[in-house]
């Protein structure tokens, strides 16, 4: 999408701080972190949110998700834990409507969130 905000940082319009990236997923520090690790997770493809995946992007979550335990435990945080989160639609917190995964970690993560 040309004005999607995401789609900008992945084509390299935007500048950010990468962590990780691939030819299906960029990892970025957030500009706003909510913990002491707080990492995005961007697929490169642009797709609003779960509710706009097709068949075909079935293991787009699923590689997300692999990265991102990766990438926790590779920052250390696989023992005392983290949360892998995925928002939908406005009331859920989503401000970016490109399909994203907030990887959290490095402070006590209340449950339920929000």
């Amino acid at each position: 999408m040309e004005n999607c905000i995401f789609c900008k940082i992945i084509r390299g319009e935007i500048p950010s701080r990468k962590v990780f990236e691939d030819d299906r997923l960029l990892v970025i520090e957030d500009v706003s972190p909510q913990a002491p690790l707080h990492l995005l997770l961007l697929p490169k493809k642009h797709v609003v949110n779960c509710l706009d995946m097709t068949p075909g992007e079935d293991a787009l979550a699923g590689y997300a998700l692999r990265t991102g335990g990766a990438i926790a435990r590779e920052k250390g945080y696989a023992d005392t834990g983290f949360r892998i989160v995925q928002n939908n639609g406005a009331g859920a917190g989503q401000s970016v409507f490109h399909i994203h995964f907030h990887l959290l970690a490095g402070r006590p993560l209340a449950w339920p969130p929000g």
